[in-house]
């Protein structure tokens, strides 16, 4: 006679977890969204297109994006030297370092935009060197980039030291030993493996940019047509009592998040897929 032990789940089944799982999705995330939808589109498909179609809504999401995508490509090249030092490397202060990295999810983003602010204006520590350079980051759209940097940059190195310390070193010896040069070696060996997650610390990197406001509001200058990013016009249009126009333009906002959000699960699932496959 066998007797048949059953592993009891520590917490409690699934009947009851996912009910609380709806519950909470549905009161934080979804019922917020859905009163979005619903307020932009009450006015009618044609007010919706006039609110969102403007000169100044155009320039804007073009600020925000243009600056997004620059902020995450560059955080992608040094966000993968960053992680090849610190997985790669020991030196004396790693540790701090390493620490460093996740500042920027600590930090309060205000803080981080008037220390940039002060840091890269025209009288700052790096500023008064640049003006007579002619290079003005303060209140340009330089200054939004070299934000967004600031805030996107844990995404990439975090998504792709994981990826480095699994990458064994007996392979890129292999390949040096048969007499592939450095390039050869990181084109064919090392960048095959590190795409996916590379391409998942940008899409990380750039969905997160796109919603940022607290850093960039104060070393923009919020000049329309110009400076002006998303948000702040989102919350311009709060402030001037134009519900309709703001719900329009968080509407875009929220199609273009979920679009982001649906390239990162698919690089996810791909950069899973090709590791559990081999």
């Amino acid at each position: 006679m066998r007797i048949r032990f059953v592993q009891k789940s520590i917490l409690p089944g699934f009947g009851l977890t996912m009910g609380f799982t709806l519950l909470y999705l549905s009161v934080i995330v979804l019922i917020p969204l859905a009163a979005v939808a619903l307020k932009a589109t009450g006015a009618g498909w044609a007010e919706l297109w006039n609110a969102v179609s403007s000169d100044r809504v155009l320039a804007s999401f073009r600020v925000t994006i243009l600056a997004s995508f620059a902020a995450a490509i560059v955080n992608v090249v040094f966000g993968f030297l960053v992680a090849w030092v610190l997985t790669r490397y020991s030196f004396p202060g790693k540790r701090f370092v390493d620490g460093l990295i996740d500042l920027p999810f600590a930090l309060p983003t205000a803080v981080a935009g008037i220390s940039l602010t002060a840091i890269y204006s025209q009288n700052g520590w790096i500023g008064q060197w640049l003006e007579p350079l002619g290079i003005k980051v303060a209140f340009t759209p330089i200054g939004i980039t070299v934000a967004l940097i600031f805030i996107g940059l844990p995404f990439v190195v975090r998504t792709v030291q994981p990826v480095i310390g699994e990458l064994e070193k007996e392979i890129e010896e292999a390949a040096v030993s048969l007499g592939a040069k450095r390039w050869l070696t990181f084109r064919k060996v090392l960048f095959p493996e590190l795409l996916p997650p590379l391409l998942t610390g940008f899409a990380l990197a750039f969905s997160r940019s796109i919603g940022e406001y607290g850093s960039v509001v104060f070393i923009s200058g919020n000049m329309p047509m110009k400076t002006e990013i998303v948000p702040l016009l989102i919350m311009t249009k709060l402030e001037q009592y134009d519900y309709t126009g703001a719900t329009a333009i968080a509407l875009m906002m929220l199609v273009f998040s979920f679009l982001l959000l649906l390239l990162i699960n698919v690089l996810q699932w791909f950069s899973h897929r090709r590791f559990t496959t081999k």
